[in-house]
C-alpha cells in the first residue's frame, strides 16, 4: 500500500496501511471483500499491535463516516460483530 492515505480509503494513515498490508490487505477492494470486522482480526492475527480505533477508522472508510462517528453510533453492533467472529464455529 501507498504511504500516503489513498482516496479511495479516507480516515486510514500510513501506519494503519501498514497494518493491514501486514495481514495481506492491500486494497480498497481487500478491505471490502473481507469487511472491517474479518480485517481487524487479520491485523490481530498477524500480530499487529491494533486498537479498535482502527475497526472504526476501516469501518468509516467503508462506509464514508468519520472514524469518530463510526465509534459513537456503530460501536454496539461492530463490537457484537467481532465478538460473534472469534466465537467457535458451533457446527
Amino acid at each position: 500500500m501507498p504511504t500516503s492515505t489513498p482516496p479511495d480509503l479516507p480516515g486510514l494513515g500510513p501506519k494503519s496501511l501498514a497494518m493491514l498490508a501486514a495481514a495481506g490487505l492491500h486494497s480498497r477492494a481487500d478491505l471490502e471483500r473481507v469487511g472491517a470486522v474479518q480485517a481487524y482480526l487479520r491485523v490481530k492475527a498477524a500480530r499487529q499491535n491494533a486498537s479498535l480505533n482502527l475497526l472504526w477508522a476501516m469501518e468509516g472508510a467503508l462506509t464514508g463516516q468519520d472514524w469518530r462517528v463510526v465509534a459513537r453510533e456503530e460501536r454496539t453492533r461492530l463490537l457484537l460483530a467481532l465478538d460473534a467472529a472469534r466465537r467457535p464455529d458451533p457446527g
